[in-house]
């Protein structure tokens, strides 16, 4: 980890390239400018083709959008009209105001300097400022990077990253296809899984985890949780305990909470005794 005046060393954080700021989503429209943008590496977030579109153009760029883990939304035209004014033909594009890291650079960088990884996966989480949020959390707590699913998160827009208070800028996300061979991959490397859940009677507080090793921490979904098949392949799961009559808290204040538990472990273990000057015992 490293703190913002650059007192912490010892350091956590992946010195790759950053994200370009973008202030907003752009957009591509028309089959060939969005075949086009792909084949040149350009980063998109979604694309949106008219629902029973078939030609030629449609199927290299849904070929295009598999091969690159570019999310498709079949939609009808009412929903790209609505997007543009412009001659769409059939299909928009919206470009991402991040560039997307690959997890296993990360990792396999960190180890090779010998740090011990911080990650956080978000399994579906599905309000932007919600993800916003949770991303300004894993900023401040010395986070590594953000894994997310390729379908059935937030989309990364200006809002997600106004409310990030540009952390978005700053973390590496990764997007994955499939957050269940992400898992599987991150525990042959050797990082414990951590789920944050109600589902448990083991209170975060009971100190029953060691965050100072490769961690991976799980957020579920607004909705309704941490997805049952990654929740059986956590090495731990860990509840927040509440005192009052409402029984869960919003996943990014959760986040928040159980990413200051594992930062404070990580300053004990660094040496740190203040987590308000960053002074050395």
């Amino acid at each position: 980890m490293e703190s913002r005046n650059n007192k912490f060393v010892g350091g956590n954080r992946y010195s790759g390239p950053r994200t370009p700021k973008e202030d907003k989503m752009e957009m591509i429209f028309g089959l060939r400018p969005i075949i086009e943008a792909m084949l040149a590496g350009k980063v998109l977030e979604k694309i949106f083709v008219q629902k029973g579109a078939r030609n030629a153009n449609v199927d290299e760029l849904l070929d295009l959008a598999k091969k690159h883990d570019i999310p498709v939304a079949s939609v009808p035209i009412e929903k790209l009209n609505n997007l543009t004014r412009k001659n769409h033909q059939g299909a928009v594009a919206l470009i991402s105001a991040i560039t997307y890291m690959p997890l296993d650079e990360i990792v396999t960088s960190l180890f090779e300097k010998g740090k011990s990884p911080l990650l956080l996966i978000l399994d579906r989480i599905t309000d932007v400022r919600n993800f916003g949020s949770i991303a300004r959390n894993a900023e401040c707590m010395g986070v590594d990077a953000i894994v997310i699913p390729s379908r059935g998160g937030a989309q990364i827009n200006a809002d997600a990253i106004k409310t990030s208070a540009g952390a978005l800028h700053l973390v590496p996300v990764c997007r994955e296809q499939n957050l269940k061979n992400t898992i599987d991959y991150l525990k042959d490397y050797g990082v414990q899984i951590v789920a944050c859940t109600e589902k448990t009677e083991h209170n975060l507080n009971d100190n029953t985890v060691d965050f100072v090793g490769p961690t991976a921490i799980i957020m579920g979904s607004e909705e309704d949780g941490i997805s049952p098949e990654y929740l059986k392949r956590a090495d731990a799961k860990l509840r927040i305990p509440l005192l009052g009559q409402i029984g869960s808290l919003n996943v990014s204040v959760a986040t928040g909470i159980i990413l200051y538990e594992a930062m404070s472990h990580r300053l004990r273990e660094s040496g740190y005794s203040s987590l308000n000057t960053f002074e050395p015992r």
